[in-house]
């Protein structure tokens, strides 16, 4: 089994060519399967950030996969790749839709290998369009309901009270945020 501390900071090994594919594992599988996937020569990705972490006696850096659940892996498109991933002990599925598997645009890819590799304080960050409802998660304001805008480099919550035609904006960190289905 390989030792946590020991694995780079982005996580990748193999080589191979074709597109990337996001694959869903069971919790706190994703440095497991990534070594499985490794053995039998594809190519993965395991965005991974160091974070301290402090017990009663002691504080050390661990590493967390940056999306807990999730890791990529680069496949040719031939289902016997894609089988051998699905058979890896931990993988749950390849994600996709109704029409197959879909892969990741080697544009994203490259993006976060390149944010992980510049040590730069990385944090997983919900996805939300401007213009959705949200929900506050956490803090003070929690419960509170709107719609997100974007102003300038500021994310803020517009409760709107229609009734009346006027509303009200509250700046908010964007990870204390949630979508609304």
């Amino acid at each position: 089994m390989t030792s946590y501390s020991t694995l780079p900071r982005h996580c990748w090994c193999g080589t191979m060519e074709g597109n990337w594919y996001a694959v869903y594992v069971r919790s706190r599988h994703e440095f497991i399967v990534q070594t499985a996937l490794a053995h039998k020569g594809l190519q993965t990705f395991l965005p991974a950030v160091e974070r301290l972490r402090q017990w009663k006696d002691r504080k050390k850096k661990v590493l967390f996969p940056l999306f807990p659940g999730y890791l990529f892996v680069q496949c040719n498109g031939d289902a016997a790749h894609f089988l051998a991933v699905l058979k890896t002990k931990g993988v749950v599925k390849i994600l996709g839709d109704s029409s197959g598997y879909q892969p990741v645009p080697l544009q994203q890819i490259e993006s976060l290998k390149t944010m992980i590799a510049g040590r730069c304080a990385v944090d997983e960050y919900p996805y939300i369009k401007e213009g959705q409802k949200v929900r506050i998660a956490q803090g003070p304001l929690a419960g509170v309901c709107g719609i997100l805008v974007k102003k300038g480099s500021e994310h803020k919550v517009v409760v709107s009270i229609d009734l009346l035609q006027k509303g009200v904006a509250v700046t908010v960190d964007g990870a204390s945020i949630e979508p609304l289905v």
